[in-house]
Parts: C-alpha cells; structure tokens; sequence
C-alpha cells in the first residue's frame, strides 16, 4: 500500500483520536514502525489536535470554579496535605478545567474526522453502486443479444449459408440465417477480419444475377466484436456476398472477399 494512500485513508486521524478499533490500531502501529513518514503524520495530527483543543478551550466563570473549590475543601482532610486548593500539589483544578475542555474539544474533533471518514467511505460505495449497476445494465444487454442471435440459429425455418473467403481473401469468413418464410437475413459477421482505415464491409444479396445492396455490416460494438446484424430482407436470393468498400458503401461490389451460394 502506498504511503499516500495510508495518510489518506482516514485510519491515522482515528488512532489519533483513539477512535480506532483494535485491528486498526494495530495496523496502524505496524505502518509507523515500517515508515517514518507515517509516525510523522501521526505526531502531527496529534499535535494539529492539540493546539486546537488549547485554542477552543473555554475556562469555566470565576463564579463556578469558587463553588467547587468551597465545595471540596468543606469535606475534604487529605492526609498531611491539607484540604485540596487550586495551588494545592495533590491536584491543580485550574490545569484539570483546562485539560478536560482540551478532550471534549479533542472528542469533537475525532467525531468530526469519524464523520468525514463515513462520508468518503458512504461516496466510494456509492460509486461502486453505480458502477455495479452500469456494468448490470451492460451484462443484462449481452444476455439478451445472445438469446435473441440463439432464437434466430434454433429458428426452423432459419436457413444457414456460410460465406467463404475468395482465395485472395481466405480469411474473409462470415454466416448468415436467411429466414425461408419471411426472407429476414441476418449475418455473423464476427469472424471477419478489421477493415482497414477508411474501409467497410457491405453485405449484397444475388437476385437473378445482379448483386443487390444488403446494407452496411457492423464488425464491432464499443470495441466488442458484434455478432448478428439485421439486414435487409429478400424475398429470394440464390447467393450471398460480402464486399470491401469506402465507408459509407458502394451502389455496387468493387472488391468482393467472400460468397456463399444457398
């Protein structure tokens, strides 16, 4: 763990304090011996909590402190020391005032760092909910893609062509599902190579022998390979084809990688 996240983890202001619980405090122990820059951090919080307790310390009214002290040395024989006084040396009242304003303010604080500490910890678990949910959504797209591209491979009357690479193309491989009673076609074009730099693959359909313009294929989605693409239907086909043009497609074929004839 690295050093800066350890002073910004919220643990040092809690063992300052003595807010941390035992495993805390233990860690904690451990960093100080196995890094100077923490024992550092420590005695600084320390010191920080200090001269803030000093600083909003409120000495008790006059009024109050001669009550308690006539209160005290009424009932008070203290051995060979006589009654308790504010000079006296069993216990110096004036120096107790101050020290105990000091740890309430230093309570106060070590409340205010535990708060701080629950808020950060209450924003990153947040995060991660929503982060959770994002990646849910996600996953939840993914299991329905892959139903609906399950549906249409059990389909009866689904009719699968595979389209093989031309020799100068071997690599250029893809399948369609031709639907024989409505004529949808839908391709798996995730076995096709990355088009190049300005380039796309467009799909065509050869109807009487002229290729007809199948539509535009997409090969990815947000850098994940795309399986089954909807195209354009045919009411009859005796091939089908795939093309390499600019972006944007052609009216017709200039450079054909694969076909498959049904």
């Amino acid at each position: 763990m690295e050093i800066q996240n350890i002073i910004s983890s919220g643990l040092l202001e809690l063992y300052a304090t003595g807010l941390a619980s035992s495993g805390e405090r233990i860690q904690v122990e451990t960093w100080i011996k196995q890094y100077p820059e923490v024992a550092a951090e420590i005695k600084a919080i320390q010191l920080g909590l200090e001269d803030f307790a000093f600083a909003n310390a409120v000495e008790p009214r006059a009024e109050v402190k001669d009550k308690l002290f006539a209160k005290i040395n009424s009932g008070s024989t203290v051995n060979n020391n006589g009654p308790i006084t504010e000079t006296g040396k069993i216990i110096s009242l004036k120096n107790y005032f101050k020290w105990a304003a000091a740890a309430s303010v230093i309570l106060l604080a070590g409340s205010i760092a535990m708060n701080f500490i629950y808020f950060n910890k209450f924003n990153t678990a947040n995060n991660n909910l929503k982060q959770a949910q994002e990646q849910l959504v996600i996953q939840s797209k993914q299991v329905k893609d892959t139903r609906e591209d399950l549906d249409v491979v059990q389909n009866k009357y689904s009719l699968p062509v595979a389209l093989n690479g031309l020799p100068e193309t071997p690599d250029a491989v893809a399948k369609i599902f031709w639907m024989k009673n409505t004529g949808e076609v839908r391709i798996d074009a995730s076995n096709l190579p990355d088009a190049p730099a300005g380039r796309q693959y467009q799909f065509w359909a050869i109807v009487d022998g002229v290729p007809v313009d199948g539509g535009l294929i997409i090969t990815s989605d947000k850098g994940q390979k795309f399986r089954m693409q909807k195209m354009k239907s045919f009411g009859k086909a005796q091939a089908f084809a795939i093309s390499l043009e600019k972006e944007g497609g052609n009216p017709t074929p200039t450079a054909v990688v694969s076909m498959g004839k049904i």
